[in-house]
């Protein structure tokens, strides 16, 4: 591939997204609505691109050319591993009491939402999806990896599919994942106005509170702070280029942890039993695994303390931007429309599901502040990790409940197995390897397990 299209290709990205931030900001509609920029630039390139214009006027890039829309398509699968590498650079790891105590309701809650999408998902490919509609069984994984994985998980798994012969995932997986933060946003606006007028909200009297700055998304400039700290001086290494650098570190030691694996796989059960797992199970959760080690290692040995958070929070903001739009410009509506029907049965599934294990665990799981803290977990099982902060600052916007402290302590039991973690990334071979009923057997299980858990152990503590 030429080097100066990927340039160019990467530079009109960038273009798009400005122009989406400037339609963001006139179109009210869009603010009210919290649509990321990212998201709105996405369905403008991919209403010029060969899906939608290119369809309508023979035109085979739309607006673009082709070697730009496949250069688009590869982008994702790279910028997930930026996306998870930075997870856990950074960040201070909490008191292991401390962490249950406060995040264990989320935890709970989150692994209950996320086994409780599979069991769901696996039955409907079962009954209905796979022989009806011929799809392949690992469709069942679908909802959990786009509603709790989003953009980033559907396209770090893109080879994933390719390589197990479901490359329609792929495009189902994104599509679910534009449906599932669409039906976070709006589906939590709704139950904003809902609980706030009902009373089930302790910190938000009124919906119509939140402020002009928070939904048009300009920080007005007696307001801005520094997006990070010079933590070096530019005159011996630029501090962001030395962020990079530990981002780059983290993903290379992920790298070394799955070949690692995929060695010991190919020289023990694999070569004896023919099964092979982590030969289909991507780079990304490996990465932030890499990430994690990192970090351990910086906290204890890092006595100038080198790392800024914020920084390491601009690096993987500007990755997942560009995830987001080069996913959705890249997006092919055939597969989608080829596949509508359990595309549409597996999104409504995913928001009922969702919908109705917020309204009914959430006060029996979360022992003060139930609503505004299982918003974040709504958000989170629907349309991603931003989308739960959003409708939490919403709802809660001077953090008078533990709700975030809680959600960002729930992360670090979390990111790492489900929602893009070990589980996410190997539920579809585990689905192709050994078939969907015992992963659905094993999924219930565990669903039970923390239900169970969440409404015993922490449902129990309401004051």
């Amino acid at each position: 591939m030429d080097l100066t299209i990927a340039a160019f290709s990467v530079l009109i990205l960038a273009i798009i997204l400005v122009l989406g931030k400037w339609v963001r900001i006139k179109v009210k509609l869009l603010q009210r609505l919290f649509l990321p920029t990212s998201l709105i630039a996405g369905f403008i390139a991919l209403i010029l691109g060969p899906e939608i214009l290119g369809r309508l006027f023979g035109l085979e890039g739309g607006i673009f050319t082709s070697e730009m829309v496949e250069v688009w398509a590869s982008l994702p699968g790279l910028l997930i591993n930026i996306v998870f590498a930075c997870l856990f650079i950074g960040f201070k790891l909490p008191n292991p009491k401390k962490m249950w105590r406060i995040g264990g309701p989320h935890i709970a809650l989150g692994y209950t939402l996320s086994f409780a999408q599979y069991v769901v998902g696996i039955l409907l490919a079962i009954t209905i999806i796979t022989p009806l509609f011929g799809l392949s069984p690992a469709a069942g994984a679908l909802i959990e990896i786009a509603f709790v994985g989003g953009h980033g998980t559907a396209a770090g798994l893109q080879g994933t599919f390719t390589s197990l012969g479901f490359e329609e995932g792929y495009d189902l997986a994104i599509g679910l994942s534009t449906v599932g933060i669409l039906a976070g946003i709006i589906v939590g606006m709704i139950l904003i106005n809902w609980g706030a007028r009902n009373g089930k909200s302790k910190t938000l009297s009124h919906p119509d509170e939140i402020s002009v700055e928070e939904q048009s998304g300009i920080i007005k400039v007696d307001n801005r702070s520094s997006a990070g700290l010079q933590t070096t001086s530019p005159m011996s290494i630029e501090p962001l280029t030395l962020h990079i650098g530990f981002v780059g570190l983290s993903i290379f030691i992920g790298f070394l942890l799955l070949e690692a694996f995929q060695w010991l796989e190919a020289v023990t059960y694999g070569q004896a039993i023919g099964v092979y797992l982590f030969e289909y199970v991507p780079l990304f959760p490996f990465a932030m695994i890499g990430g994690i080690l990192l970090q351990l290692f910086l906290s204890k040995f890092d006595r100038y303390q080198l790392v800024d958070r914020e920084l390491i929070n601009r690096i993987q903001g500007v990755a997942l931007d560009f995830l987001i739009i080069s996913a959705m410009a890249s997006l092919s509506l055939q597969v989608i429309g080829e596949n509508f029907i359990p595309f549409i049965i597996l999104a409504i599934a995913g928001i009922v599901l969702n919908v109705g294990l917020f309204l009914y665990l959430g006060p029996r799981m979360i022992p003060e502040y139930w609503f505004e803290r299982g918003l974040g977990d709504f958000g989170q099982s629907t349309g991603v990790a931003a989308t739960g902060i959003m409708l939490m600052k919403t709802v809660d916007p001077e953090n008078k409940s533990p709700a975030l402290n809680a959600f960002g302590y729930k992360q670090i039991v979390f990111e790492p197995m489900v929602g893009g973690g070990l589980i996410t990334a190997a539920a579809v071979p585990f689905i192709i390897q050994f078939g969907a009923i015992p992963v659905l057997i094993v999924s219930t299980i565990l669903m039970i397990i923390f239900w169970i858990m969440g409404v015993k152990v922490f449902g129990k503590k309401k004051k």
